[in-house]
């Protein structure tokens, strides 16, 4: 009936996630005659800054903009935006010597060859399978990506249609900006804005959200209220009591630094994100159109904070001289329960992994849409929000059991923090199967639970690339014929190099897509951890 279904939708918080799930379901419920069947409001807190989201994203980003209706040549203007083709490893392994190996996270998975995945013939015939370099060379069997990364290219030539790519690639953002932009979108969707402090929760007799009590407004009546409120939760956790689960058992760290410093020559601007392992942990490098993101993510078990600072400051050098990191600390986990009663919390509020592989964004969007697959009425029958919470933690774990695969295989001994990933910190019993199961075969599509983001082709790279498989020859890669590998091999390299010779430099092409000769705000957007709502 009419009478039961929800019209209005209030989202607590504003931020990236705020302004991004307001985004989404004012362009999900829009009429085709422009109305909208959802009346949305954002309160957004004006005492509150919100310092973002992480400046790294995922290959769905493009996906975002093109649903939201924003050109690549508005959001490289407005977000100080460039590239990114992967994720650059450095450091988290080593080799023979004590060296570090340094090897690229691809999102173009490997390809099939006579049925059969590439990684099965490389296992059995590459020439580097059993180096510490195994990785690298991996993929420079298959991608221009490698030579991209280390001659600063683009993924496409300049007068391109946009969003149009020889590789998949995703973006280096501002946080800051990246939500200004959200904001105006929303609001010329019809989303109201209301400037406002939460300052009490009001519940009705069946523990669900009756009102929200403002500073100035006074009572808000609500329908359905997306907590937005970042690591506080005021209304998911803090209001509804909905415990949280730790990660830190699996995770170690808990802490992060950032700060921002500027280009030594920003014409050498990299397409990737850079992923450096220190003694306690590891640092990102963004670097946007104006400027580079960077910062330390480590645990407290290990470093003070004055210890993390000076080793964070050592590694910048002098380019970072007289900047002053921001400390930001780190909640890993999510709530037991993100859809409670009439709540959802979507962003920090929900949940936060290790900030490694920059999937934030894309939690954002993927809660939204969940949300949209599993609307209610306003009898909110338990099996929607049983089904969107069984979803999204099946998420978390994925996210979880990926980024602990990193720590888990690292073979450094130089450092107590190192060795306590690797040995003491904890993996799931689904990723103890699966690298069991994996010591034998290459990883399948039939083994993962969860594949939203990562799936059996990442794992297989990241198994390759940390020498999971010297040594050692694939029951399932058995029957392959060397001589197609050899052909594939001469062939492809002229295919690679092609693409690799006919590309503008990155500068060169994010300049031409902006179609102006400055950046927004240099140095002035926020601080952020890559793939993190803070």
């Amino acid at each position: 009936m009419d009478d039961q279904q929800i019209s209005r939708v209030t989202i607590v918080g504003g931020g990236t996630a705020g302004w991004l799930a307001a985004s989404l379901l004012s362009r999900i419920y829009r009429r085709s005659d422009g109305t909208s069947a959802l009346d949305i409001s954002v309160i957004e807190s004006p005492s509150i800054p919100s310092v973002g989201v992480g400046e790294a994203t995922v290959p769905a980003m493009p996906r975002i903009l093109r649903q939201l209706g924003i050109s690549e040549r508005d959001f490289f203007r407005r977000c100080n935006a460039s590239f990114k083709l992967c994720v650059r490893f450095r450091n988290w392994n080593v080799d023979e010597t004590g060296q570090p190996v340094e090897f690229l996270n691809l999102f173009d998975p490997d390809p099939q060859l006579a049925g059969h995945d590439l990684a099965g013939y490389f296992t059995r015939f590459g020439e580097g399978r059993n180096g510490a370099h195994a990785g690298r060379d991996f993929i420079d069997t298959y991608s221009a990506v490698p030579r991209l990364v280390a001659e600063c290219k683009g993924p496409r030539q300049i007068g391109v249609e946009e969003f149009s790519t020889a590789v998949h690639y995703a973006y280096h953002l501002d946080a800051g900006l990246f939500a200004g932009l959200l904001k105006e979108i929303a609001q010329a969707n019809g989303v109201h804005f209301i400037p406002d402090d939460l300052t009490d929760v009001e519940l009705d007799d069946r523990g669900h959200v009756a009102a929200l009590q403002l500073k100035e407004g006074g009572r808000h009546p609500v329908e359905l209220v997306i907590d937005c409120t970042g690591f506080r939760s005021l209304v998911l956790q803090k209001a509804l009591g909905e415990p949280f689960v730790p990660y830190d058992k699996f995770l170690l760290n808990d802490r992060a630094l950032a700060v921002q410093i500027p280009h030594d020559d920003v014409r050498q601007l990299p397409p990737c994100t850079g992923s450096t392992a220190l003694g306690a942990g590891w640092v990102w490098r963004v670097p946007l159109y104006n400027r580079i993101g960077t910062g330390y993510v480590f645990s407290s078990k290990f470093r003070t904070d004055e210890q993390a600072i000076d080793e964070f400051m050592t590694h910048l050098g002098p380019t970072a001289a007289g900047a002053e990191p921001r400390v930001i600390p780190l909640r890993i986990g999510h709530a037991r329960r993100s859809w409670v009663k009439n709540c959802i919390a979507i962003g920090l509020s929900s949940g936060f992994i290790e900030p490694l592989e920059s999937t934030a964004i894309y939690s954002i969007e993927m809660a939204v849409r969940w949300l949209h697959s599993y609307f209610p009425d306003k009898s909110f029958d338990p099996a929607l929000s049983d089904r969107y919470n069984s979803t999204i933690n099946s998420f978390y774990d994925e996210l979880r059991d990926f980024i602990t695969l990193h720590f888990r295989l690292n073979n450094r001994t130089d450092s107590d923090y190192w060795i306590a990933a690797r040995e003491e910190a904890e993996i799931s019993d689904s990723l103890r199967e699966n690298l069991a199961v994996w010591r034998h075969n290459l990883p399948t599509a039939y083994d993962l639970k969860s594949d939203h983001l990562f799936n059996h082709a990442v794992y297989r790279l990241v198994l390759i690339a940390k020498g999971f498989y010297r040594g050692r020859q694939a029951a399932n890669s058995m029957g392959l014929d060397e001589n197609l590998w050899r052909g594939f091999m001469r062939e492809q390299r002229d295919t690679t190099d092609a693409i690799a010779d006919h590309m503008p430099s990155h500068y060169e092409l994010v300049t031409a897509i902006r179609g102006d000769g400055g950046a927004t705000d240099p140095y002035q957007g926020s601080i952020a951890v890559p793939g993190a709502l803070i």
